[in-house]
């Protein structure tokens, strides 16, 4: 049988991982939830969620680097890294909606464009699916470690896997996540300030995960980036040989 610790620290997991992602999307559809109100100036406000999005950056962007995963292991087993991973990056998350300050409205869109952004916003999230879907696992919770250790599998590790919109960009989540934070008819300086800070750290994020995919894949990796763009889709896809 499975140590009960195994068991809490997956509902945990799952508790903590859906309750920031589900808030997120509905955060970058719906804008702002208003929860804490702390009463600022514009500049005290911008400052106060620019400092939200860089916690969570630097939680995200410091413990995905490999350098820092063998440090940490240390003291967390692998098993349990993508656990401790998801639950360390939910809270800067959680935090980052529950205290984000609005700056009032700037403009909005309105009548064929505020149904095309709606559209558009939709099309992020379903092309999002179709990324997952093609990737035939996701493990959005750092759960998938610890299922097999409750149901006593081995742990596997997982291949280089090219199809559906990997035909067409190297990192479709990315860029379809993209699409759905600047999918939003609202314009506000927090939102605009949400947008930049967001797509400049997804930019440099995948630059970096880039080099750590060289390193696990080597030339197989290295003939894909030949082939397939980065980020944006601009050409036509070619399949694999």
């Amino acid at each position: 049988m499975s140590p009960p610790k195994n068991y809490i620290l997956l509902y945990v997991t799952i508790v903590l991982g859906a309750g920031s992602l589900l808030p997120f999307y509905a955060f970058l559809f719906f804008g702002p939830f208003n929860f804490v109100d702390l009463g600022l100036l514009k500049y005290q406000a911008l400052t106060v969620d620019a400092a939200l999005c860089l916690l969570f950056f630097l939680q995200h962007s410091i413990l995905v680097r490999k350098g820092m995963r063998r440090r940490i292991q240390n003291f967390v087993p692998a098993d349990y890294y993508a656990a401790f991973y998801s639950i360390t990056s939910s809270i800067p998350l959680i935090l980052m909606i529950a205290l984000w300050q609005e700056t009032g409205l700037i403009s909005s869109a309105e009548d064929v464009l505020y149904w095309i952004l709606r559209l558009l916003f939709i099309f992020g999230m379903v092309g999002f699916y179709w990324g997952v879907k093609s990737l035939g696992f996701f493990d959005p919770f750092g759960t998938l470690n610890i299922r097999r250790l409750i149901r006593n599998k081995p742990q596997k590790t997982l291949p280089l896997l090219v199809k559906g919109p990997y035909l067409w960009v190297r990192h479709p989540l990315y860029f379809f996540s993209l699409v759905m934070i600047w999918a939003n008819p609202h314009f506000s300086h927090d939102r605009l300030l949400f947008n930049a800070l967001w797509t400049g750290w997804i930019i440099i994020g995948t630059m970096l995960e880039e080099r750590d995919l060289v390193s696990e894949f080597g030339d197989g990796y290295r003939d894909y980036q030949k082939r397939v763009p980065m980020l944006v889709p601009y050409k036509w896809p070619v399949k694999q040989a």
